[in-house]
């Protein structure tokens, strides 16, 4: 008989602890959040919409914790006339404060002073306009530089019309063109095939 009352007065003492999990300032929901009994084995987890539900004890002390927010205690009270328990916990949020992390490049000053005397500072934009504009880079770019297809086709057009010209008889040959040995003769006199040395004082 002592059993039986003993077990009835453990099951009147059980009850069915749910509730939700809160932020303060929002009251927006805190999932994930630890829900344990303490000095026990027992607890669970709020889901996604903060809730939580599990079997409990009258006068059990439950612990909420969750990261990022201050831990909090509440006691189920003893006066309870029926099975179940709700509530609404709401937690504020904790600030923790970290040490200042200082991260160095270089980790002696003995290789950062060698790394700044070393340092190479690149042009500034109108020093590298200086250099693209610098007129023996533009020579030497423009003789590599291919032709365009509107000269190619003005070259193509010459050769067309000359062999259009003389179709059908033979061409002059340059040697019997007596303009270009006027010019020939005009620039002998004047000495435009002479040597440098020889005309150096």
């Amino acid at each position: 008989m002592t059993a039986q009352v003993e077990e009835e007065t453990a099951q009147n003492e059980l009850i069915q602890f749910s509730g939700l999990i809160l932020t303060t300032d929002s009251l927006m929901a805190i999932p994930l959040a630890h829900i344990i009994v303490i000095n026990s084995m027992r607890g669970t987890i709020s889901d996604f919409s903060g809730y939580f539900s599990f079997v409990a004890k009258k006068s059990d002390t439950v612990e909420f914790s969750a990261v990022g927010y201050k831990t909090g205690q509440f006691i189920i009270p003893d006066t309870i006339n029926n099975n179940r328990y709700s509530m609404i916990r709401v937690m504020s949020t904790d600030t923790i404060y970290l040490s200042e992390t200082v991260i160095y490049p270089w980790p002696t000053k003995e290789q950062f002073k060698e790394a700044f005397l070393t340092l190479e500072i690149p042009d500034d934009d109108l020093e590298i306009a200086r250099q693209n504009l610098n007129p023996k880079q533009l020579l030497a770019k423009a003789e590599n530089l291919p032709a365009e297809g509107s000269v190619n086709f003005k070259y193509l057009m010459h050769q067309q019309v000359d062999k259009l010209y003389y179709n059908g008889q033979t061409q002059p040959i340059t040697v019997l063109n007596p303009f270009a040995w006027a010019k020939f003769i005009k620039a002998w006199k004047e000495g435009d095939f002479k040597r440098k040395k020889d005309i150096d004082p």
